[in-house]
């Protein structure tokens, strides 16, 4: 098993890495697909004009700059039209994800005692 993070070679059954300390994600039982459980939804946190790459990127789990890439040489090596068109299409389809909830600390109080 590969960290996400700092991408070295921990046991296959760690839950954190040893060397960076960040949380792994669980792996997918085998012969289960990579998308299950996933909906394609655009993003509402990583947006540049709707959020749409950002939505490919994460559904697809790749680095949401090469699918703006890809997407914007598909738009200019196809006369504009399939790639602009696209995009609005995907603007008006993909449903917006929704926000993440903050994450607080357990214990903290939700409202902080105000001094007077």
């Amino acid at each position: 098993m590969v960290c996400q993070n700092c991408r070295r070679e921990i046991a296959d059954a760690s839950n954190f890495c040893y060397f960076c300390g960040v949380r792994q994600a669980p792996a997918p039982p085998a012969g289960a697909s990579p998308w299950a459980g996933k909906r394609l939804m655009r993003s509402a946190t990583d947006v540049k004009l709707a959020g749409v790459c950002a939505g490919f990127a994460e559904y697809l789990d790749w680095d949401v700059t090469l699918v703006r890439l890809l997407w914007a040489l598909l738009t200019l090596f196809s006369g504009f039209f399939p790639g602009i068109v696209g995009y609005i299409i995907c603007w008006i389809v993909m449903p917006i994800a929704p926000l993440p909830q903050p994450v607080t600390a357990p214990n903290a109080p939700a409202h902080p005692a105000q001094s007077v």
